[in-house]
């Protein structure tokens, strides 16, 4: 989302133009692409909605008045856009304003150990759909890092809105809705080898520690991601040597004090346990970008493990990213507060008037009963997650 200078004050050029041909339908666009994209950008009804809710006042957004103002201020705005570094200048302004108004705090750790030099593989937990990502470059780009590229699933892209902002955005694409086994393997392959080709180019990339967001709070790696990570390196001596060489795996924990997501969440999760399915509405996922956007977060903390040196197997490589994303998880009052609630114990005074546990507490009153557990539980279970891992 971001662009970086390096330290001569020059802007790097945008590597991705040199992607190979056989990445073309997962990469993220390239500059010779931009005006057309944008184009379609500035006369999307969508985007004119979602913007106006960050870029007008609050009695103007939500109207007739306040999104043709903002389409028109779109139009101003990106008339010299260009190229991607063009869109990552203007994007970070704005993203100023997203942190400004939705978090009250936002710190990091364990940046000082990363150099700004090398490319990483960060693997991080997966809350939000597009904050834990925005916020990993937010922060790599603070501390003097260029951005990463970011995964993204195909699901998320059924939307030309979302589609094109993502791959403006460096992010790339993980084909999931794929028939048949053998082209399945070939789309896990072509992930796979375009992550490798990303870090060989000395581009860092993010991908989250399993497919989808932990709704429940529950915070594990699929073994079966490291196993797609593997596949480039097919043919090596050692496959997961040569991929820890290389990738230089680092361990993210983004830990978030109030979900803005978290009563959606809760009624998907009872509709499963219900129904045995979910069924999203058309714009649901667009919907729940703009939400984890713009919502309410309260403190947020991230924190950037040492990058993993080394490990016997895919298991033990799993182990270790869930005990360093779980252990640096930052606890706040709503965790403690959901899971005393959850046992029956009772609220202090003081906690009564916290402004994380007021928002938290307007949430679950907006709840059906039947989803009161389960949003505790997405904030209780950091707790759970430290006892099943036998973290004190």
């Amino acid at each position: 989302m971001f662009y970086h200078k390096n330290l001569e004050g020059r802007p790097r050029r945008y590597v991705a133009d040199t992607i190979m041909s056989e990445y073309d339908s997962i990469r993220p666009f390239l500059d010779h692409e931009v005006p057309s994209v944008i184009q379609r950008l500035v006369n999307s009804p969508e985007l004119a909605v979602a913007a106006s809710e960050l870029a007008m006042p609050r009695f103007l957004a939500n109207n007739i008045a306040g999104r043709t103002l903002t389409r028109l201020i779109l139009l101003y705005k990106t008339r010299n856009l260009k190229t991607i570094r063009d869109c990552q200048k203007l994007v970070t302004h704005y993203f100023d304003q997203v942190v400004a108004r939705s978090i009250d705090n936002l710190s990091v750790n364990g940046l000082e150990h990363l150099d700004p030099n090398k490319p990483y593989l960060f693997i991080s937990n997966h809350r939000d759909i597009l904050m834990d990502s925005s916020l990993i470059n937010y922060l790599i780009q603070q501390a003097g890092h260029d951005t990463c590229r970011m995964a993204v699933g195909d699901n998320l892209l059924s939307n030309s809105l979302a589609a094109d902002l993502m791959r403006l955005n460096k992010s790339f694409i993980v084909e999931r809705d794929v028939d048949g086994m053998r082209a399945y393997y070939r789309a896990l392959t072509r992930t796979s080898g375009y992550i490798r080709h990303s870090l060989n180019e000395g581009v860092s990339v993010w991908i989250a520690q399993r497919e989808g967001r932990a709704k429940d709070g529950y915070d594990r790696t699929d073994p079966a991601l490291l196993k797609m990570l593997l596949l480039a390196y097919r043919g090596e001596d050692s496959p997961l040597s040569s991929l820890l060489k290389e990738a230089q795996i680092v361990p993210v924990s983004v830990s978030y004090e109030v979900d803005p997501c978290g009563k959606k969440k809760a009624r998907e999760l009872v509709a499963i346990a219900r129904d045995g399915e979910y069924e999203k509405s058309e714009h649901e996922d667009l919907q729940s970008m703009i939400l984890g956007l713009m919502g309410y977060k309260g403190r947020v903390h991230l924190n950037f493990a040492r990058p993993i040196n080394s490990v016997e197997d895919v298991e033990q490589l799993a182990e270790r990213l869930d005990k360093d994303i779980v252990s640096n998880y930052r606890t706040f009052p709503t965790h403690r507060f959901a899971a005393k609630t959850l046992s029956g114990g009772q609220e202090s005074e003081e906690a009564a008037t916290d402004k994380a546990l007021v928002a938290l507490k307007a949430d679950l009153a907006a709840c059906a009963s039947d989803e009161k557990t389960n949003l505790l539980q997405q904030y209780a279970n950091v707790w759970k997650n430290r006892q099943d891992l036998g973290i004190d």
